[in-house]
């Protein structure tokens, strides 16, 4: 029979420590402390705590280890009324051996009841009575004789780790020392009283007490040589104290407490509508340890502190804010999205432009991740999961391009999971006004608004005009600021003569100075424009960037500029960048990089590899390049700031300059914390003055809706996903849905003879149509209720988001190659994943194209057969015969990209597919990325059409191929933010075979073993490496919690 007492549940040990916050420490009751350890003690009042530390205090030369352990709970003190008790047992000299053994072992027959001596009072806490399950106190006789607690269980909860380690050390030994079955009873004290205080002094007491129990009756107990009980337990509980904890570091244990703690008063203070915003704008003071560590911000602009105390972002509202390039947006941005991952723990999705901006933003934002604890989830070209892994634990940034968060965003809806992502952030947000990448924006932020109301929009830009209008749309409050921390100062330069940009100016320019720069006559035919004189003025000392209307202007102009400079410029580091474009192109560079880098000069355009772009804007970060040749690509790209930036003409490509486009580029002019002052200067030919002068005097272009303009990627990919998602099922609710867009709120620029409800209808027609919708739409009533629903076909086509206009034929080339898929290699595979968009920039070269086809072999050559193109018709192009058969262009060209694709695997090398296909080394590489990303798109298309199952495991190998295009030992290092081919190479052939090699290496010797790779860059991919380690480790935990998670429907379960 279990022994009487009360039967209190103890916590885990580890539940207890995690629950307890530092600020509780001093106030949290643990039952041994609470307990009523004699008769008289009963609804006596707690002894003050000044008595009760004063008492602890009498061994002087121990130092006191407690703190306020001695009072676990309210004025209360366990060693105060020890003492109390002890006095007063010591008082009692007629106390007899009967009443003694039932004090010690609760006989029911003595009268005495030790549930009520033990019993809780009423002023206790209820929160502290609600975790101990103080209420078992209250259980009757019968109820205690059956319960199965062990007296043990009495144990202090709030104890010190290393006590609790020395507990288990006693639990050991009295189980090993257990007696007889005759003295059962007593052992069973003995074990409760070790439980409770694990000390053998402590327990030599309680022996001694046994003795008198058993002694005949009448004989007193000898207390005169007796320590105070107090002074033994005062003892036990230092020896506990003192024992060997775990080899935990305590430092580190104690900086985790710290900012669980901050991370906990934030969360409070970020709930609250209290303008104490906390240690660092909400969030843990190691925020800012981290942004000064990997950033090197000690502190805020006034602006950014201006933005990020605004009443509408501590109201939760959405908000625009606007400010020229370089102004410091982007930190805003990752505060408020700090504050969301860590004090409100909800999910956020960040859109950036491009696959360039996401993966340095992964790459910058992943460090931040591993010290703070949440992921950070790639969504670019191919990669992303949809829908996102479901996190139980940590929370996720997702940094997506548009074109995968509008994915990601479908995704979420379709699982009702949009209610946990808080935040969306949008950077560049006048891209709503670009051609589809626009349009998709705008259906993204649109579903957003119109299905949560608890997830907060933050849009930036800085080049944006119409604001009302995106006001409207976004539902936000709008913030503006004209900060630049380096003065920017406008220049045109007309012939020899630079005038200064000013708006007070009757024409808008004021006269600056003439250039020096003496020329000779064979200089000045070979640079007209002054160049030269331009640039020599600023570098080698400071850096400039030269914008070029095209890629041939970039190389034609660095191989002019270097051959009238020196090269006394850091020239072994030139030469280790020539070595390392080497090493990139296999032993291949461009002739003119070759020529141009110890001259301190390089191009910068979409001709380069990833590996070689990544490689020369590094090389300019570092100052070893202190001249760039660029087209506006860079302008919109990754950030690359100069002293000068000098725009060789107001044309991009053939196109005159727009507003938005000029001020991206000169926005690059001036680098924070290095330079005082930046300089934009414009190149002009007479010719082009007036619209110059426009063009600098204008305002910004307005940004409107291109979900019109764009049909099949806008407004009907739009109508179909609304039905799929069943946001919207009727013509009234689309309607409503629809005025809910920037379109909605830009209705007075549509054609007079068609409202909205008109383009609706027509654009609902035009999918039923096609079979991708089913249902009715009445010609004269524009209320109709009538439902409409998705066909397979449809659901499988916004859910792979494949272009409208491409659908159709995609599933006709899937559903003929069910018939005769040839899979002696990849080919045919490639061809079903070759993007139908880049056809028509195609143009192949019938030799090369005759070449590359008798090559194949004769299973591989049937599949041009299959897909409609005939070895007859290879030939006769290249021979340069009539030619009378029609075969459709679009099959042609893609086949031919096909072609270089599959070359492309084979060899796995960018420089030696370009030279065969007589094609850029930057346009393979582009081509690659599409494919990749496409294929991954048709992934998701077979997967929701069961027909084609088969393709299925197919196209998931092939898209991860695609994706790296290496030997397949590189790809978990390239798995990696930033680590591109030629650094996973260096890699692989230092040692660092597998992510976990990575996630474990020493950022040190990685810059020891690797050559030209910078401490900052490794210290990235190490946290790279261990958010992506990380991010698969919580996904595998996560299946196993769902394998391991108890059904709700057993049959038969109660």
């Amino acid at each position: 029979m279990a022994e009487p007492g009360p039967a209190v549940r103890r916590r885990s040990r580890s539940a207890s420590k995690r629950s307890r916050a530092p600020a509780q420490l001093c106030s949290a009751a643990s039952p041994l402390a609470r307990k009523r350890l004699s008769p008289g003690l009963e609804g006596t009042p707690a002894e003050p705590p000044g008595q009760a530390a004063g008492a602890e205090c009498e061994n002087e030369s121990e130092e006191d280890m407690f703190g306020d352990y001695d009072s676990f709970y309210g004025n209360d003190s366990l060693l105060a009324q020890v003492d109390d008790m002890e006095q007063v047992y010591l008082q009692d000299k007629d106390m007899d051996v009967k009443a003694a053994g039932d004090f010690v072992l609760g006989n029911p027959q003595s009268g005495f009841d030790p549930r009520k001596q033990l019993g809780f009072s009423t002023s206790e806490n209820a929160a502290v009575r609600k975790v101990e399950r103080s209420d078992s106190f209250q259980m009757n006789e019968k109820e205690l004789k059956d319960s199965n607690e062990e007296p043990g269980n009495f144990i202090l909860d709030d104890l010190p780790a290393s006590q609790f380690l020395y507990l288990d050390e006693m639990d050991e030994l009295s189980s090993a020392s257990r007696k007889p079955a005759d003295t059962k009873k007593n052992d069973n004290y003995m074990n409760s009283c070790s439980d409770k205080i694990s000390s053998p002094s402590f327990c030599h007491v309680v022996e001694q007490r046994e003795e008198n129990i058993e002694s005949p009756v009448g004989s007193k107990c000898d207390f005169s040589k007796r320590e105070s009980l107090k002074d033994h337990l005062k003892s036990a509980m230092t020896g506990n104290a003192k024992a060997q904890a775990p080899l935990i570091s305590k430092t580190k244990q104690l900086k985790e407490a710290i900012l669980s703690e901050e991370i906990s008063v934030a969360r409070k203070t970020i709930e609250s509508s209290s303008d104490d915003i906390g240690p660092f704008y909400g969030l843990p003071s190691k925020v800012k340890d981290l942004l000064r560590q990997f950033r090197g911000i000690e502190t805020l602009y006034e602006w950014q502190h201006d933005c990020l105390t605004l009443e509408s972002l501590q109201q939760r509202k959405n908000l625009i804010y606007s400010l020229p390039t370089s102004g410091g947006k982007t930190l805003v941005a990752e505060i408020l999205i700090l504050q969301e991952l860590l004090c409100r723990q909800k999910d956020v999705l960040m859109i950036l432009p491009y696959v360039a901006i996401v993966q340095e933003k992964v790459w910058g934002l992943s460090s931040f991740g591993v010290e703070l604890g949440f992921l950070v989830e790639e969504y670019a070209g191919s990669k992303g999961r949809f829908p996102p892994i479901k996190r139980r634990i940590k929370n996720s940034l997702y940094i997506a391009t548009i074109e995968k968060g509008h994915a990601l965003v479908n995704s979420l809806i379709e699982t009702e999971r949009i209610d946990h992502l808080g935040l969306v952030v949008v950077d560049e947000l006048h891209m709503l006004g670009e051609g589809s990448r626009g349009a998709t924006l705008e259906m993204t932020l649109a579903k957003i608004l119109y299905t949560t109301k608890n997830t907060q929009i933050i849009g930036m830009s800085a080049t944006l005009n119409n604001v009302g209008d995106l006001q409207k749309f976004l539902q936000a409050d709008y913030y503006t600021n004209n900060f630049r921390p380096v003065e920017l100062k406008e220049y045109i330069k007309i012939r020899d003569t630079i005038y200064e940009v000013d708006s007070k100016a009757e024409n808008g320019f004021t006269f600056s100075r003439l250039l020096s720069f003496k020329y000779s006559s064979n200089l000045e035919k070979a640079d007209p424009d002054h160049i030269i004189a331009l640039v020599t003025e600023i570098i080698p000392k400071y850096s400039c960037l030269i914008f070029c209307p095209t890629k041939k202007n970039c190389e034609n102009v660095v191989s002019m500029v270097c051959k009238y400079l020196n090269k006394a410029h850091r020239e072994k580091e030139k030469q280790d960048l020539i070595k390392n474009l080497k090493t990139i192109g296999n032993g291949s560079i461009c002739p003119v990089l070759k020529h141009t880098i110890p001259f301190g000069i390089a191009y910068h355009h979409s001709g380069l590899t990833n590996d070689e772009r990544k490689s020369i804007e590094e090389a300019y970060s570092a100052g070893v390049l202190c001249l760039l040749a660029c087209t506006a690509t860079l302008a919109a790209g990754v950030n690359l700031p100069a002293r000068r930036v000098i725009l060789r003409a107001p044309y991009v490509a053939r196109e005159f300059l727009k507003k938005n486009q000029y001020k991206q580029m000169i926005g690059r002019a001036g680098r924070a914390g290095i330079d005082t002052t930046g300089e934009s200067i414009l190149i002009v030919q007479e010719k082009d003055k007036q619209l110059v002068q426009d063009l600098v005097n204008s305002p910004l272009e307005n940004c409107y809706s291109n979900l019109l303009p764009e049909f099949t990627k806008g407004i009907q990919s739009l109508l179909l996903s609304l039905v799929g998602l069943k946001i919207a099922v009727t013509l009234e609710e689309i309607y409503s849905f629809m005025c809910h867009t920037l379109l909605g709120v830009q209705q007075q620029l549509l054609p007079k003879e068609k409202s909205l409800l008109d383009i609706i209808k027509e654009g609902v027609e035009n999918l039923i149509e096609n079979g991708l919708l089913k249902g009715e739409i009445s010609e004269k009533d524009h209320n109709s209720q009538s439902k409409l629903t998705i066909t397979q076909l449809g659901k499988a086509t916004y859910k792979g988001s494949i272009d409208l206009a491409y659908c159709n034929a995609l599933y006709r080339e899937l559903k003929k190659g069910l018939e005769g898929l040839v899979l002696e290699s990849n080919l045919h595979l490639l061809y079903l994943a070759t993007p139908y968009d880049l056809n028509y920039n195609c143009s192949p070269d019938w030799m090369i194209y005759l070449r590359q086809f008798n090559q194949l072999s004769a299973a591989e050559q049937r599949v041009a057969d299959i897909v409609g193109v005939p070895e007859s018709y290879i030939t006769k192009k290249a021979s340069g015969q009539a030619i009378r058969k029609n075969v459709d262009s679009a099959i042609i060209n893609r086949l031919y990209l096909s072609f270089v694709l599959y070359t492309l695997l084979k060899e796995t090398n960018v420089w030696s597919v370009s030279e065969k296909f007589n094609m850029s080394r930057g346009y393979v590489q582009s081509l690659l990325t599409s494919a990749a990303s496409f294929a991954s798109c048709v992934l998701h298309f077979c997967e929701e059409l069961e027909e084609f199952w088969v393709y299925k495991a197919l196209l998931t190998e092939l898209t991860k191929q695609l994706t790296y295009c290496v030997k397949a030992e590189l790809i978990p290092l390239m798995e990696v933010a930033g680590v591109l081919e030629a650094r996973a190479k260096q890699l692989y052939n230092a040692g660092y075979k597998t992510l976990a090699h990575l996630a474990n290496a020493n950022p040190e010797t990685l810059v020891k073993m690797i050559e030209h790779l910078s401490r900052r860059q490794a210290k990235q991919i190490v946290s790279s490496a261990k958010m992506l380690l990380s991010e698969k480790a919580e996904a595998l935990q996560e299946e196993v919690d769902e394998l391991l998670k108890m059904p709700t429907d057993i049959p038969g379960a109660c």
